[in-house]
């Protein structure tokens, strides 16, 4: 079986179990984001941790799954989101005083913010099911059509010397490929300002792009080619999902703007 052949496989079966998930929402979908977050602090202090420790005990591990609690209970997001303060500023503090480094407190701020956005992106009505399913789109047609569109292309690197295998071509594909599957699945939820939407997809393909590259820079920084092995054909988890966290924050903001922290998805895609 080809490396692509199983890219293929893996992607799509998991986009069923996230699909089933975010259709359910409420908690499931709550304990799919706790889950993530978890494995993406994981991979990430397993790349960036030097071998003899941290120098910070468990204090990281133990702020991360007071995160989790809160999440999975459902908490709002004025408690959700000094909880973020707190917990990366903690741990900062911490490494600042120990001469440990802040990558652990970059990795709580990347696991955790992650985790949020889509977790009060969903929220629990159908707005917020449109929402994640609107970033779906944009996100996994960017990488689709990036891929294909870079690979029959060519051209000039986008960024060589952090992913040598991105082109200019591609990141161009991706940007049109994710704008069109954003319209249409907005299109065919009803949702009638496609105008402002094919502006806010457009934004989102090019956040998800940056969100690979900074990936790949980390993985670069440490030495890895991959963030892990958990995904056959991928790596871990972080290498598939680098370009729809952080997407996946930017479209919260936007809708943190546009109407509520709690309630993001009501002023982009009401219904």
């Amino acid at each position: 079986m080809s490396n692509l052949q199983l890219r293929v496989i893996s992607a799509i079966v998991l986009a069923i179990i996230t699909l089933g998930l975010t259709w359910l929402g409420g908690l499931p979908f709550r304990l799919l984001c706790a889950v993530m977050s978890a494995v993406i602090f994981y991979e990430w202090t397993r790349m960036s941790r030097p071998t003899e420790g941290t120098g910070l005990g468990f204090l990281p591990e133990a702020l991360l799954v007071v995160f989790i609690g809160a999440l999975i209970a459902g908490l709002a997001a004025s408690w959700l989101l000094p909880l973020v303060v707190i917990v990366v500023a903690a741990t900062a503090m911490a490494a600042s005083i120990r001469k440990a480094g802040q990558w652990d407190a970059a990795g709580l701020a990347y696991a955790t913010v992650s985790g949020l956005s889509l977790a009060l992106l969903r929220d629990g009505d159908r707005s917020g099911l449109v929402a994640i399913l609107f970033l779906f789109a944009v996100v996994w047609a960017t990488d689709i059509f990036a891929y294909f569109v870079g690979r029959a292309v060519g051209g000039p690197k986008l960024a060589p010397s952090i992913s040598p295998g991105k082109t200019r071509s591609g990141a161009l594909g991706g940007a049109v490929g994710g704008i069109v599957a954003g319209l249409i699945l907005a299109a065919a939820a009803g949702i009638g300002n496609l105008a402002l939407l094919g502006l806010v997809a457009l934004a989102l393909s090019i956040v998800a792009q940056a969100g690979d590259l900074f990936e790949s820079w980390v993985k670069r920084r440490h030495g890895r080619k991959d963030s892990g092995t958990l995904i056959p054909g991928h790596g871990g988890v972080m290498d598939r999902v680098d370009g729809l966290v952080a997407a996946a924050f930017a479209l919260y903001v936007i809708g943190w703007i546009s109407a509520t922290a709690d309630h993001p998805a009501q002023g982009l895609f009401p219904i």
